[in-house]
């Protein structure tokens, strides 16, 4: 699962090359900066067609980056070659013009030159820390498709607001297994369906964990494997459906290389915007809906706020549900109409969403299982939960929330299904979401398994949990999740009896 394998060269002018996460341009631009600034120690012959391919290379690189965009990566390389320039020009000016030519002692050129080479050198590693992320090609037998919608609740008023006739409204993003597109396909861009959408919201995920928005500007470029509106997969079989909610200020698309690789193998996956709580949410009518949970610093006014912002999260999900139901009915024209198995649904989510798929599946018998990514379960603990569960998370260190792990525990063993805890070594909170193929990979904030590990991981783990529950094949569950992490097996309370309607 999750191997890699060759793929057609898209239009993408970001595609990684050996590595370096820079474009081929971008690699080309680097090696003339370089040549520039060595060119002082090669030999005097080689010196003047060395220096006159690069300047004409890199003057010519630089203006077509400048049309076809222009990262900052690229900046501190123009500027090693900027202050080589007056240094390796004039003598090649001067021996043209049958003028004395002057060298510094190379006592004196050495310190300029690892400087300069220095300084060209960090924009390389400036692209691998902040790399237009590179979604990992799906390991399933389907191609993806994906679709927005946006649906307004009628019977609920929005609560962030104080117009009494605004009504809850939320955009929910679908992957789902599609026709192979042909070659060339527009792939759908990453976090928005169009590049501006996809900027905006960008900007607001940078501004709220207080990163100027330029250092992931390669975010908004990324194209994803899924093709919008891609017609379904042939075959007539119905897909288990999985709800996906997710983290505090997060949005719709935060997960999506788990959410294709879901699709991928036959699942179709929803994933929710929660507007006033995402960082922003762009409407149909292009609005743009920012978010209004700011916590307080109190700890206990936070966690009131907290299960507060809980319960609407689970009020959303089992909305979306509902009129997913009517989608599949054909309500809704498009793909994936009339291919949806809403009886067998599961319901995920990372970090609060983790605590809002708990509590949505606390509520209502439609859904057949639930994941938690790392989320604290905010709000009650009761009715207890009646559908399996997956709680994926972290390694527990002194500075971990102390109240977490004995909250998570209670919320799994007070239960009526076999539910699963795995700690997953090495992970980090942002672990649990595309944050490792966009984001320095610093251990304390993407976790250390790597850009290619920390998706497998994931996808692995919660395939094997959602074959076994909503399809209901055969194997041995607890082994294929051991085998990522220590894990921890809660079996049925028999002293606890189901407690809730089944709304189907």
């Amino acid at each position: 699962m999750w191997q890699r394998v060759p793929r057609p060269e898209d239009d993408r002018v970001t595609d990684i090359i050996a590595g370096l996460y820079m474009s081929p341009l971008e690699i080309i631009a680097l090696f003339s900066a370089v040549a520039l600034v060595v060119a002082r120690w090669l030999p005097p012959a080689a010196r003047p067609r060395v220096v006159i391919a690069a300047v004409a290379v890199l003057a010519l690189s630089a203006i077509v980056l400048s049309v076809v965009g222009f990262r900052w990566q690229m900046l501190p390389v123009l500027a090693g070659a900027a202050v080589t320039l007056p240094f390796a020009l004039p003598p090649l000016l001067r021996r043209r013009t049958g003028r004395p030519v002057w060298r510094a002692r190379w006592w004196l050129a050495l310190p300029g030159s690892v400087a300069c080479l220095g300084l060209t050198v960090t924009g390389p590693v400036a692209a691998w820390a902040f790399p237009v992320p590179d979604f990992p090609e799906p390991s399933g037998r389907f191609a993806v498709g994906t679709r927005v919608l946006q649906w307004t609740d009628p019977s609920r008023p929005e609560t962030f607001t104080a117009d009494p006739h605004d009504r809850r409204t939320v955009v929910v993003q679908l992957w789902y297994p599609a026709r192979k597109s042909p070659a060339g396909a527009q792939r759908a861009q990453y976090l928005g369906r169009t590049e501006q959408e996809a900027r905006t919201v960008s900007d607001a995920l940078a501004r709220q964990v207080g990163l100027p928005g330029f250092l992931v500007d390669g975010v908004p470029r990324a194209r994803t494997r899924a093709v919008f509106d891609a017609p379904v997969a042939d075959g007539g079989e119905r897909f288990p459906v999985v709800l996906f909610s997710p983290g505090s200020g997060g949005v719709r698309t935060q997960n999506t290389a788990w959410a294709e690789e879901l699709a991928s193998h036959g699942y179709a996956v929803v994933g929710l915007d929660h507007p006033y709580d995402s960082a922003a949410v762009v409407l149909d009518d292009g609005r743009t809906v920012r978010t209004r949970t700011d916590s307080t610093g109190d700890r206990a006014q936070d966690d009131k706020l907290a299960a507060g912002w809980t319960a609407v999260r689970a009020a959303d999900l089992r909305f979306v549900l509902t009129r997913l139901t009517h989608l599949d009915r054909g309500d809704t024209a498009g793909p994936p109409a009339g291919r949806l198995d809403t009886r067998r649904t599961a319901v995920t989510g990372h970090s609060m969403g983790g605590a809002a798929a708990l509590q949505a599946a606390r509520q209502d018998r439609r859904f057949d299982a639930v994941i938690d990514l790392d989320g604290y379960p905010h709000g009650p603990t009761s009715p207890s939960l009646h559908r399996p569960a997956l709680a994926l998370t972290q390694a527990i260190t002194p500075g971990t929330d102390p109240h977490y792990m004995p909250r998570l525990t209670q919320a799994l063993k007070h239960s009526t299904a076999t539910s699963y805890r795995l700690t997953v070594p090495g992970a980090a909170h942002l672990t649990f979401m595309d944050g490792p193929l966009y984001l320095p990979p610093v251990p304390s904030i993407t976790g250390s398994l790597g850009r290619t590990g920390s998706p497998h991981v994931v996808a692995e783990t919660t395939l094997a949990f959602l074959d076994a529950t909503l399809r209901r094949e055969p194997g041995d569950v607890a082994s294929a999740l051991s085998a990522h992490g220590s894990l921890s097996v809660h079996h049925p309370d028999p002293a606890d009896p189901p407690d809730l309607p089944d709304h189907r």
